[in-house]
């Protein structure tokens, strides 16, 4: 009786720290990818699409592309 009890508590703790860590909000936040994720659009705005453009034409310029 007394292991399956034991048992059975050790399950249930387990089972509700895994809840816990289920429903944390911050456990997939990883401040480096949220860094640039905000440093490129900051990037996409500040650069206007005449801009983007020209860059893009002058990319493929080099590589061939017409």
């Amino acid at each position: 009786m007394i292991d399956t009890l034991a048992l059975a508590l050790g399950h249930v703790l387990l089972g509700i720290a895994l809840l816990r860590l289920a429903l944390r909000g911050d456990v997939d936040d990883d401040p480096r990818i949220i860094a640039l994720q905000a440093e490129a659009k900051a990037r996409r705005k500040s650069t206007n699409r005449a801009v983007r453009r020209n860059a893009d034409v002058a990319a493929a310029s080099e590589h061939g592309d017409d």
